[in-house]
């Protein structure tokens, strides 16, 4: 795994490979709910449910695996103290958006499989669907900011030794 962290990127930036994988992969999540809502939007509810967990599993994964890490080893040291410097600043955002989508969407991923108790259901999806699909969207806006950030307009992009 370490070797993957040390190789150069695919974009031609200061990302290593990991970090360009992994833009790619949010990206292509970002579509994925894109497509569920287009879906929804035509009436396929079965469609829409399988895209949408597919994606809200996906990104969860991806959260977990290669940002949560790098957030603590790279961000949290120089917070509050660098809080308003531009890399500190894009990422905690980021992460803050991230935090609130990640598990609201979870939850009505959760609800649109009926897998939460009857007290947490709820029956007109539309506004919770909307709610979690743009903050998804935004979260994703985010992260491409925070790539941008953090390698691309950072002379000195943090790296795992």
């Amino acid at each position: 795994m370490t070797e993957i962290l040390q190789q150069p990127g695919f974009f031609g930036t200061a990302a290593n490979f990991i970090a360009d994988a992994t833009l790619v992969v949010m990206l292509i999540v970002a579509l994925l709910f894109t497509i569920g809502a287009g879906l929804a939007h035509l009436h396929r509810y079965t469609a829409h449910r399988w895209v949408q967990t597919s994606a809200a599993t996906l990104n969860l994964v991806m959260v977990a695996w290669m940002m949560v890490l790098p957030f603590k080893d790279f961000v949290l040291p120089g917070l509050p103290e660098q809080a308003g410097e531009r890399f500190y600043a894009v990422t905690t955002l980021h992460a803050v958006v991230g935090a609130v989508a990640l598990p609201f969407g979870l939850f009505v991923v959760l609800r649109g499989n009926e897998l939460v108790p009857q007290r947490l259901k709820f029956t007109n999806y539309k506004p919770f669907m909307r709610t979690a699909y743009v903050l998804y969207i935004l979260a994703t806006l985010l992260g491409v900011w925070t790539y941008f950030a953090w390698f691309v307009n950072n002379p000195n992009p943090p790296v795992f030794e």
